[in-house]
């Protein structure tokens, strides 16, 4: 008899645990990279409280090159986020201790945010080797190493004239702002403080954006007493202080004694100005009335008769001699009738 033939498939293999894929799940294809690659640690890609956002831009982050801006502005033009998740993120990162932002005043002036990366925080940073000194070559045995010629004379070169610097350049001198004006001492300065302060206390009743501090209402009194002392009135003072306030006003303490300096006035002097007062006088010549200082004769007759003889002379309130003089003239014109006989 003939050999049966059997076609029975064949069976396929067992699965073998480590060696195929898994039914479900992430599958990883990996492939080894030569170049332009980070190393970042499973405790940042894995964390359990830094959202997703916060992790990719540690991964963003850590694969910048040194000096490279990871400012907001700069990060939001990169990224579609907004500059307010990415701040979010930014302050997560800087919790955990993966961030570290500090300012920083440089020689120059200017102050800057100096930002640190850390990709495994808590680790001491690795230093770099010291390099190991070389050692040095033995020679062969049965080989003679020739002796080291000589140095020949060095000729001393003369050093060359140091080259004048010039003077770096000054920073500009920003000029100390003037002393609050103080009040002289005298024995109501204590009242004259005490009215200064309730003064600047009540300024934030009409205007709210004066809110002082009780330091900052003690600094200001004494100059608020100087403008008493010179009879300012409060409400003087309160206009000066509250006038054209700008918008916003940061720093209303300063602003204050801005203007308690600029705006001073000055001291009254010790006898009121007095004006002189031009009466009416009496011509001597042709008894007109005018206005003089001093009695004598008018400007139509004063130049015929440089020495006008010296009389008696009557003063009048303002106005009655001119209106006095039309009414004789009047009396002088008119004549009675004469009845009829």
């Amino acid at each position: 008899m003939d050999t049966q033939q059997i076609s029975v498939p064949s069976h396929a293999p067992s699965r073998v645990p480590g060696s195929a894929a898994p039914s479900s799940g992430v599958v990883h294809i990996n492939s080894r990279h030569t170049s332009r690659f980070t190393v970042v640690g499973n405790h940042l890609a894995q964390h359990r409280e830094l959202s997703l956002l916060a992790i990719g831009l540690a991964t963003h982050i850590q694969s910048l090159p040194a000096g490279a801006k990871i400012g907001i502005k700069t990060l939001a033009e990169r990224f579609p986020e907004s500059e307010a998740r990415i701040a979010a993120a930014l302050r997560e990162l800087e919790a955990h201790g993966y961030l570290r932002r500090t300012r920083e005043r440089l020689p120059d002036g200017r102050v800057v945010t100096r930002t640190c990366s850390y990709n495994q925080p808590g680790a001491t940073p690795h230093a770099p080797p010291a390099p190991q000194p070389q050692p040095r070559p033995r020679p062969r045995p049965g080989r003679r190493v020739p002796a080291p010629e000589p140095c020949a004379a060095l000729t001393p070169v003369a050093s060359p004239a140091p080259v004048s610097q010039p003077p770096a350049p000054l920073a500009p001198h920003r000029p100390a702002a003037p002393p609050a004006p103080l009040p002289a001492p005298h024995a109501a300065g204590a009242e004259l403080l005490r009215t200064a302060a309730d003064l600047l206390a009540d300024l934030r009743r009409d205007t709210p954006q004066l809110v002082l501090s009780e330091r900052d209402v003690d600094r200001l009194s004494p100059a608020i007493a100087a403008w008493l002392e010179r009879e300012a009135t409060p409400e003087t003072i309160r206009r000066a202080l509250t006038a054209n306030l700008p918008v916003p006003l940061k720093h209303p303490a300063n602003l204050l004694r801005h203007r308690l300096v600029a705006f001073l006035p000055p001291p009254l002097p010790l006898a009121p100005v007095r004006r002189e007062v031009t009466r009416f006088q009496t011509c001597d010549g042709c008894e007109r009335a005018f206005r003089s200082p001093t009695p004598g004769r008018c400007r139509d007759c004063r130049p015929d008769d440089p020495h006008p003889p010296v009389g008696q002379r009557t003063e009048f309130p303002h106005g009655v001699g001119s209106a006095l003089l039309r009414g004789l003239s009047v009396g002088a014109r008119a004549r009675p009738r004469r009845s009829g006989t």
